[in-house]
């Protein structure tokens, strides 16, 4: 469904968007601390003051499994102090807003644990707010974009932050 039609005026455009927003509860926002992670939470503050939502950040712990490359299938104490610090940030951004906040973090593929996350009925998410990467075009083809995956695979209303 479109959400603006050539014929409907501002206003009904407008409705149509504060009608959408009035019924959010939850918003998720993936943050990865990167400057358009950070921008998307200032967007997902904008909706959550207009409907008092709750926001729920989200990082994505990408390890390997245990055992390749050496690794412990976990991260380690100087990426835990980064994240510590990335979540209390936008715990402070939200508190200063007055909106409620709920911190998770999950193990894997970052859009596939933000798709799974979105999807799940228990989580009960109505909209996610992701920054986009702006990696180039060419990264994108061999890389892939974490947002472009989450749009697709997501049940819920997703906007994508630049």
């Amino acid at each position: 469904m479109e959400l603006i039609h050539t014929n409907a005026s501002f206003l009904n455009s407008f409705e149509i968007i504060l009608h959408m927003t009035t019924s959010l509860k939850k918003i998720l926002v993936p943050l990865d601390n990167s400057k358009n992670s950070f921008r998307g939470l200032s967007s997902a503050i904008y909706f959550a003051k207009m409907c008092d939502a709750k926001i729920i950040a989200l990082h994505s712990v990408y390890a390997p499994p245990k055992g390749d490359f050496g690794t412990s299938g976990r991260f380690n104490k100087d990426h835990k102090k980064q994240l510590d610090s990335m979540m209390n940030i936008a715990e402070t951004q939200c508190k200063k807003s007055g909106v409620k906040f709920e911190r998770k973090i999950v193990y894997g593929n970052p859009g596939y644990e933000i798709a799974k996350f979105a999807n799940s009925s228990r989580n009960k998410i109505d909209m996610v707010v992701i920054g986009s990467r702006g990696r180039s075009s060419a990264k994108e083809i061999f890389f892939g974009s974490t947002s472009q995956f989450v749009l697709h695979k997501s049940k819920p209303s997703v906007l994508i932050i630049k």
